[in-house]
């Protein structure tokens, strides 16, 4: 015999226990053999406070959900959840850069996770895709960029790229498109960059959906972990 929690499906067992409108971002992270050492050490770090930061403001632990896909070799190392389920994964640097493939899979991810929403009746903030990397594409890459360019047009997501030393900002421009030219991470100011998505997803997660264009700090100022 099985009870109606058991007849559920489980993706709907989080809609139940957390009916909040969901703000979707799922982090597009560089795990090629270039990222092995203190950059990648230093991106774990990142994670970790991520979801620290996160779980201290009260709305964005409900409303705000992490997911991620490392490349290489592309895989979902997180599915979409909340900021108090997020296990930040040991990320393991390794293997070449997939990138166009990656992106790929975050487009469909967000899809997906929208799709859910809407199945359940969950009101739903436009995803953001994050990518960081710091090298160039190994595979083939157009396709991708063509589909980022038309699913920001038509504002079903937003794309952020952020490049870290040895990146090639010349094919992320292309990749990135004209709506939003990426970043040129300082350093390895990892934690510095996860504090501010932490807080400018914070900030989305209080606006109203359908009008969430939120002022943030412009990660590229003078004192910001970024440069143009």
């Amino acid at each position: 015999m099985t009870t109606d929690l058991e007849q559920v499906p489980f993706v709907a067992t989080g809609f139940i226990d957390n009916p909040e409108n969901r703000c979707p971002c799922v982090l597009v992270l560089d795990t090629s053999g270039s990222m092995q050492g203190r950059p990648i050490e230093e991106l774990n770090e990142g994670l970790a406070q991520f979801k620290r930061e996160l779980l201290t403001d009260e709305m964005a632990a409900k409303r705000v959900e992490v997911g991620i896909v490392g490349f290489g070799p592309v895989q979902i190392l997180h599915s979409f959840t909340t900021p108090d389920a997020f296990v930040p994964p040991t990320l393991v640097a390794s293997g070449d850069t997939p990138m166009g493939a990656a992106i790929t899979q975050a487009i469909s991810m967000v899809e997906q996770r929208k799709s859910e929403c809407r199945q359940f009746g969950i009101a739903y903030y436009r995803p953001w895709i994050f990518l960081i990397t710091d090298g160039a594409p190994t595979d083939a890459w157009q396709e991708a960029a063509a589909s980022l360019r038309q699913g920001q047009k038509e504002k079903k997501f937003q794309f952020f790229a952020v490049g870290v030393q040895g990146a090639n900002m010349d094919i992320l421009k292309q990749i990135a498109g004209p709506e939003r030219s990426p970043l040129m991470l300082k350093g390895l100011q990892f934690r510095e960059l996860f504090s501010w998505l932490s807080n400018s997803l914070s900030a989305k997660s209080r606006s109203q959906v359908g009008n969430e264009e939120v002022a943030v700090e412009n990660p590229a100022s003078p004192t910001g972990w970024a440069t143009v």
